[in-house]
């Protein structure tokens, strides 16, 4: 057995533990170099974005025989390039899947577009926490000031928050995860009314916003998922690969 994951997420990473001390070679993918350092000691990464030309190249590369695409659950056309790549290859592909975890009495956004729009008729301060990636939704005239987003500390992602006219008392930069006290902090620290998060599930800390936002009194902004896949759970995974390794 041979895997390719593709994992930069925090459920990839405890995959690549789990695969690496039962010594099933893998090779992870990550995204960026501060991705790699992220990962279990001693395992082999591919560092770099890759379209689906380059994956179906990696996947020739090697004689693998599954494919683990564990890559988040809003990176759609990453998904995409990697069930087409897998398929072009004839290897199996694997999809871990996050559980949603709904909450109750939330607002709800079917885009982050959308929910800039929502956010111009609320008032206050807002948390993003939704990526540096999806920011530009919220760069706009009269809501941007109010904006706080919070993203990982690497420099391409302050460089895009400045250059989006986020304010830059507002931005922080920060590695989760985040505990719901530490999310408590910083509501209260920056006078946040609403909190921003995409449906992540339990190991993207959705459980411990949606908790902060309750106790510290803001409202919770939840933009949906842009599709609802199938697939396994990570616990799912860990035990098909490794009857198959048995």
């Amino acid at each position: 057995m041979k895997i390719l994951l593709f994992g930069g997420t925090a459920e990839g990473r405890e995959l690549a533990g789990w695969l690496l001390e039962r010594g099933i070679p893998t090779l992870v993918c990550v995204a960026t170099e501060y991705g790699e350092t992220l990962l279990p000691p001693e395992s082999e990464a591919h560092v770099g974005r890759l379209d689906r030309e380059g994956m179906e190249q990696l996947m020739a590369s090697r004689p693998f025989t599954h494919v683990v695409d564990a890559t988040h659950p809003y990176a759609v056309e990453v998904t995409a390039n990697i069930k087409a790549a897998a398929e072009a290859a004839g290897l199996p592909r694997l999809r871990l899947v996050r559980r949603s975890d709904g909450e109750d009495g939330c607002l709800r956004a079917g885009s982050m577009a959308e929910a800039a729009e929502l956010l111009e008729g609320l008032e206050g301060n807002v948390l993003l926490t939704t990526g540096s990636k999806e920011l530009d939704a919220f760069a706009r005239p009269g809501l941007v000031e109010r904006c706080c987003p919070r993203v990982l500390p690497m420099a391409d992602s302050l460089a895009r928050c400045l250059e989006l006219g986020f304010p830059p008392k507002h931005i922080i930069c920060m590695q989760g995860p985040f505990s719901k006290e530490l999310n408590v902090a910083l509501l209260k620290q920056y006078k946040i009314r609403t909190l921003v998060t995409k449906d992540t599930g339990g190991y993207g800390g959705f459980r411990e916003k949606a908790e902060a936002a309750r106790e510290a009194g803001c409202a919770l902004l939840v933009v949906e998922r842009p599709s609802r896949e199938t697939g396994y759970t990570l616990e799912e995974l860990k035990q098909m690969l490794g009857e198959e390794a048995t």
